[in-house]
């Protein structure tokens, strides 16, 4: 069994349950398309952070090491993505008709993981931390893969069911409409953290 376990899953869950892009973007969709619609985001965040945590471990983490210019890279292009993100959020438009228009997809959160600077910087981490290259690595980085992707898919399902909750005391467009738009300035203040 993996010797810093508990250390491991206290450092997950602190990581994975506090306010972020990914669960920001999760509540919202449950907000506003339900638990069943917002699966393909949970699953997308979940494999698509999973697969930077796994670059991270097959040695990606020493070529960030080396170029340091290429974190900045990525807050740049998180940072665009994210505004972008932030946009769909703040206009989605709710309907009672069939063109409701569709959550954010399984591909949208996938991209997002690769460009996601708290995701890399947490990835970035746990490698550095909890895995030892000269003792047990491949072992270790399974238990390690396996225990985050589990907190990660049950931190973002536990976001998409506050938004979804929170619905139930949505009683008019207004008050939709102010969801989306704090839930898209909670967006932009993850970006503005990015860079202080």
């Amino acid at each position: 069994m993996y010797p810093e376990l508990t250390t491991l899953i206290l450092f997950g869950i602190a990581g994975a349950y506090i306010p972020g892009p990914n669960n920001i973007i999760a509540s919202h969709s449950g907000f506003n398309f339900g638990f069943l619609k917002t699966i393909p985001l949970i699953l997308g965040v979940g494999f698509g952070w999973i697969f930077i945590l796994i670059m991270f471990e097959s040695g990606l983490i020493f070529v960030f090491q080396q170029f340091p210019i290429l974190q900045s890279i990525v807050k740049i292009l998180g940072t665009i993505f994210i505004v972008f993100l932030a946009y769909k959020v703040a206009f989605t438009k709710m309907r009672t008709t069939k063109a409701t228009k569709a959550p954010i997809t399984f591909v949208d959160t996938l991209l997002l993981q690769t460009v996601n600077p708290q995701g890399i910087l947490t990835a970035m981490l746990i490698v550095s931390t909890f895995l030892d290259p000269n003792n047990n690595y491949l072992r270790d980085a399974i238990w390690v893969t396996s225990i985050m992707f589990i907190i990660t898919i049950t931190s973002v399902a536990f976001w998409v069911l506050i938004g979804k909750y929170l619905r139930k005391v949505a009683t008019n467009e207004n008050f939709i409409k102010i969801f989306n738009y704090s839930m898209s300035f909670l967006l932009i203040v993850c970006v503005i953290l990015f860079y202080v």
